[in-house]
């Protein structure tokens, strides 16, 4: 017999590292009546997506908007930016997974490798750096998702203004939106994110920057990424207004309704209640628990809460969710019962964050 889904699943409000709550007129934006790719409709819409986007991140860089999860970028990239030789540090499962996707490009990678639960160190980044090895790029998770570190790239950035040579490469995907930085003013070439995080928009869509030097790097390479290639979407973006490909238009238009908002409430006020709802979080996990992440490198967007207690964290997860209706995150991989992880991004408050934390509390009898 086969499997059909079932239309009836009870709502939940999500405080996951990503996907996260989405606004209703969001979700209502996606349910306009369907036009083709090509019309002056589509180049109104992207063309608007495109530069509310650079006013939000207050950014001259250009930027895609590409129908694809934000993976889609590492391997961009790495393609456009690396022939041979990237330097990647290691922090947890991402930045790993940053490391593999480009060794899987057949591009050599230095790790510069990290226990779980700690922050990179840009010193150990200038050391690689001076090590004599020519590198074409760092690349670098801002914001490591399965510990909960917040990772310098702002000090890193500031360091590779002394390599103009090497191109530096941010995954911002759990945190951009939701954590300020300043991408030219820290040297930044290609910083990207996925739009279900900090953005609160539905899953779908990523979303980059690029520098002219990085734009120039992949006209000079002989081969680069197709899809996520820089020439071809920001040329056809110059000459169209449009993506060289199909996009998912519904997933723009909610993009638009979002981004308008964003640009409502502002980069700077959006980065402070992020960093509210983070401080509250912190602070009732020391209370209960303990931090996971090196002190001093907590990231903004998701806590990993270290399970000092031995809960059941499993449990208590499915527990929260049947009775409260809520969804939080067991930790990730290994220390999946270890640690235990809430995202505080996108619309979140610090009056919704705390309504998990009672949850938990008295699921967990606290």
């Amino acid at each position: 017999m086969t499997n059909q889904y079932r239309d009836d699943y009870p709502e939940k409000t999500l405080y996951l590292p990503g996907p996260t709550e989405v606004r209703e007129d969001v979700i209502d934006a996606m349910a306009e009546p369907m036009f083709g790719h090509r019309m002056d409709r589509m180049t109104d819409l992207y063309t608007t997506i495109v530069e509310d986007t650079k006013e939000f991140l207050d950014t001259d860089q250009d930027v895609i908007v590409l129908t694809a999860s934000g993976t889609e970028f590492w391997e961009a990239t790495t393609l456009n930016l690396v022939d041979e030789r990237m330097l990647v540090p290691t922090s947890g499962a991402f930045s790993e997974r940053q490391a593999n996707v480009a060794e899987r490009l057949g591009k050599t990678v230095d790790r510069v490798e990290y226990e779980w639960g700690e922050a990179v160190k840009p010193d150990d980044i200038r050391d690689a750096l001076e090590s004599g090895e020519d590198y074409d790029a760092v690349g670098m998770v801002m914001n490591e998702t399965s510990t909960g570190v917040r990772n310098p790239v702002e000090e890193v950035g500031d360091l590779l203004g002394d390599y103009p040579d090497t191109y530096f490469v941010v995954d911002a995907i759990s945190c951009l939106g939701g954590d300020y930085v300043d991408v030219e003013g820290h040297n930044i070439d290609c910083i990207f994110t996925s739009t279900q995080k900090a953005f609160a928009m539905p899953p779908g869509l990523a979303v980059c920057t690029v520098s002219d030097a990085a734009y120039e790097r992949e006209l000079g390479k002989e081969s680069a990424s197709w899809y996520g290639g820089f020439q071809r979407n920001l040329d056809y973006y110059d000459r169209k207004g449009q993506t060289h490909s199909t996009p998912a238009i519904p997933l723009m238009l909610a993009y638009r309704k979002q981004m308008k908002h964003m640009l409502e409430e502002g980069h700077q006020a959006r980065d402070q209640r992020h960093r509210e709802m983070a401080e509250y979080t912190r602070e009732w996990a020391r209370e209960h628990f303990g931090l996971y992440p090196e002190e001093g490198y907590e990231s903004q967007a998701v806590t990993c809460v270290e399970n000092t207690r031995g809960i059941d964290v499993a449990g208590t997860v499915e527990a929260v969710s049947e009775e409260y209706d809520m969804v939080f995150s067991s930790g990730y991989g290994d220390i999946s019962e270890e640690s235990f992880r809430i995202g505080h991004m996108g619309e979140h408050t610090v009056e919704s964050i705390r309504e998990l934390t009672d949850a938990i509390e008295d699921v967990a009898g606290l």
